[in-house]
């Protein structure tokens, strides 16, 4: 058989936001199939089987046959390579732990040319799976090897490095399920919560409600202890050494046995528990100095480790730490024990989603030092039967909130309503956390800013918190979502129009305005680009600006087609016209009804609470309205196109002797003056405005309950932009 030429990638453009395919983020390819357009899958001997050997997971595939195993189904029927792509590759991010159902694939104007689109949350990865699953597509065409594993093992090294770590995931992730929006603001952990004015930052478990003072003070393992025992809070007696000798003097004065760490370190790096002998304090302090910039010497307190979260001040969950020990055998050595019988615990991994860290010893001093201490070094062979501690401090991952004594919280919060942090990780030891402090000893012993999440969300036993969702209600009130008002206006007939007509009247209403159009980037009145901002990026720049408090975009076709919209939803989405279809050759877009698919984006994402602003002299925008999850409000020159919508108790706005007219059912009453604004452009030799503009306009300002009166005055005082 002679070896089929590769498929060609004629082009991949990445959709950030709502698209004509779906509303979420997708990767979309072209496709050229070459030869193999007259070769589908059912014409290739062996190819089947092959595909489904090195993924055997296709069987759960539904397709479009709408049940478990539709894929193969149309794999022995016949399928073309476009789409045994597009489900390689869907199911290559399903093994790599980013899971996606959503992928089209659909024919071009050009034979043998395919636009093949799957959901994809990060470009990068987006873009190595697809690389990976055209290899092994054509790997599997050509009868050729193809490693499935090491291809997956790749697909999760790019999702371990671009995707959003496991505490920022559920932070978004509760926010998601409260319809707040999000923006990742760089590629690690800083993402943005809402938009415009209404917006808050978090950067993993901080937030901008998170002090500068806090933080530094947690960092400070002294002062916060001066400040805790000064309100009262439990903390074991200690003092800060310069040297190791001022270390073994101090333990003597505090009583032994005590604990040495580094003052400003974090994650118990540096902490040696326990200690009750000269030679164990004077290592111990050697190890703690080189993690911090000072060493605390403090009393022992007996007990088990506990992490108990504290969010806005009450306390949201709590975990029990862990020791791990390893058996000897009397054949392997403590190093080896260590690999065999604790970094195979399937909760041990090098990356952020595994709650437990795997143990290397050349970078755990303080494990090292135990060890030694027990007599047992990291080569030495412990008996059979002997049983060898290796942490003491483990991650707390075994979750204990509902045990927790109400004096217990009260304790913590108040530790971290006296540090100043609003989200808080304390560290407290006592033996019994359903008893009171004052009764089993316990102390707290650490302040964290930034706490990690993962433990309280996957615990190895009890029941996994919903801190995330704790966090979001912290940061929003319940009746807030984050959202500004947001106006998109799409179509190709004085749109730029529209929109600075619609930014003025917000302006007049009392808005802080945000404006993207054809016509620049303005802020309130102020023109800040005068280069073309109809289009993501723009817009996207407006909903990250705090000093904006509504955005109106615009958005053609064509940038829907580039880009997709800057915003999942919006309040009022505005269509004018099925214009441009000769302007979008590049995007294969060559009938009306292609076009319908493209605009009816601007529909789609309209909020249950807003309202879409179509032309009812339209034919295909009247269609449209049934695709609004909002109110409908149709606007026309000629009255009699509004009838049957008014007769249904919906608004209007119509042309009636020079003037705008707003109409709800039977009721009518004066907008705006059209012909006063015409007549004031058609003065200033300004081209672009139309009675239909104006129109679009009125209803636009209508839709989003801006006053008739305003309306009319500002009409009567906007100026058309003059260069």
């Amino acid at each position: 058989m002679s070896r089929y030429e590769d498929i060609k990638l004629l082009r991949i453009n990445y959709l950030r936001g709502p698209n004509m395919w779906t509303y979420r983020p997708v990767l979309e390819t072209w496709l050229d199939l070459g030869k193999l357009e007259d070769h589908p899958s059912n014409t290739l001997p062996g190819f089947n089987a092959r595909l489904t050997e090195r993924l055997p997971a296709l069987i759960e595939h539904h397709c479009g046959v709408g049940e478990r195993g539709g894929f193969l189904q149309r794999l022995e029927g016949g399928t073309w390579m476009g789409h045994v792509l597009e489900h390689i590759v869907i199911e290559l991010l399903n093994l790599s732990g980013m899971p996606t159902g959503f992928g089209q694939t659909r024919s071009t104007s050009q034979h043998g040319v395919y636009r093949m689109v799957f959901r994809a949350r990060d470009e990068q990865v987006a873009r190595a799976a697809l690389a990976e699953g055209h290899a092994l597509l054509m790997a599997t065409i050509n009868d050729e090897p193809f490693d499935v594993t090491a291809a997956v093992t790749r697909l999760r090294d790019k999702v371990d490095a671009c995707y959003l770590g496991p505490s920022t995931a559920a932070i978004v992730g509760a926010a998601t399920d409260r319809r707040i929006p999000h923006i990742r603001l760089n590629e690690g952990n800083l993402v943005q919560l809402g938009h415009g004015a209404r917006q808050r930052r978090i950067w993993t478990a901080e937030t901008d409600m998170t002090s500068a003072i806090a933080e530094s003070i947690a960092g400070d393992k002294d002062l916060t202890k001066t400040l805790l025992k000064a309100v009262g809070v439990p903390v074991p007696e200690g003092q800060a050494v310069e040297t190791a000798e001022q270390a073994w003097e101090a333990a003597q004065d505090i009583g032994l046995p005590v604990v040495v760490k580094p003052s400003d370190g974090n994650h118990a790096r540096g902490v040696t528990l326990d200690l009750r002998k000269k030679e164990d304090i004077l290592a111990a302090f050697e190890v703690a100095e080189k993690e911090g910039s000072e060493v605390l010497v403090e009393r022992f307190i007996p007990g088990v480790e506990h992490r108990l979260l504290v969010v806005g001040g009450q306390l949201v969950a709590a975990a029990r730490g862990e020791e791990f020990w390893i058996t000897g055998d009397g054949q392997h050595s403590v190093r080896q024990l260590i690999d065999l019988q604790l970094n195979t615990d399937p909760r041990r991994g090098v990356a952020e989603e595994f709650p437990l860290s795997l143990i290397v010893l050349e970078d755990e001093p303080v494990i090292a030092l135990d060890l030694q201490r027990q007599g047992f070094p990291p080569e030495s062979v412990p008996p059979a039967g002997q049983r060898v501690m290796v942490q003491r401090t483990g991650t707390s991952s075994n979750d204990c909130t509902d045990l927790v004594h109400p004096e217990v919280a009260h304790a913590v919060s108040l530790a971290a309503r006296t540090v100043g942090l609003d989200i808080a990780g304390i560290d407290l030891v006592c033996s019994d956390i359903s008893k009171p402090l004052s009764e089993t000893g316990g102390a707290v012993v650490e302040v964290n800013a930034g706490p990690g999440l993962l433990m309280h969300l996957k615990p190895a036993e009890g029941m996994p918190r919903p801190v995330g969702q704790a966090i979001i209600d912290h940061l929003f009130a319940a009746d807030e979502s984050g959202r500004i008002p947001i106006v998109g206006i799409a179509g190709s007939q004085g749109s730029a129009q529209v929109a600075r007509l619609v930014a003025w009247l917000l302006h007049l209403n009392g808005r802080a305005v945000g404006l993207a159009c054809g016509e620049g980037l303005f802020l309130g009145n102020r023109r800040v680009e005068k280069k073309n901002s109809a289009g993501w990026a723009p817009a996207h720049r407006l909903l990250m600006n705090r000093g904006v408090d509504a955005v109106v975009a615009e958005n053609g076709a064509s940038a829907i087609l580039s880009d997709g919209l800057a915003y999942d939803r919006c309040l009022v989405g505005v269509v004018t016209d099925m214009g441009s279809l000769g302007q979008l050759d590049a995007h294969d877009i060559r009938s009306e009804e292609q076009l319908y698919k493209v605009l009816r984006t601007q529909v789609d994402v309209v909020l249950p609470e807003g309202v879409a602003v179509l032309n009812a002299a339209v034919p295909a925008l009247v269609e449209m309205a049934e695709l609004s999850d909002g109110e409908v409000l149709f606007y026309a020159a000629d009255p009699a196109l509004l009838a049957a919508h008014r007769e249904k108790g919906g608004r209007a706005v119509f042309l009636q002797g020079g003037m705008a007219m707003l109409a709800q059912g039977s009721s009518e009453m004066p907008g705006a003056q059209v012909d006063t604004v015409l007549a004031r452009y058609a003065a200033a030799g300004v081209s672009g405005l139309s009675a239909d503009t104006v129109l679009a306009a009125v209803a636009t300002a209508w839709a989003l309950n801006i006053p008739p009166e305003l309306i009319s005055a500002g009409l009567d005082t906007f100026q058309p932009l003059q260069d």
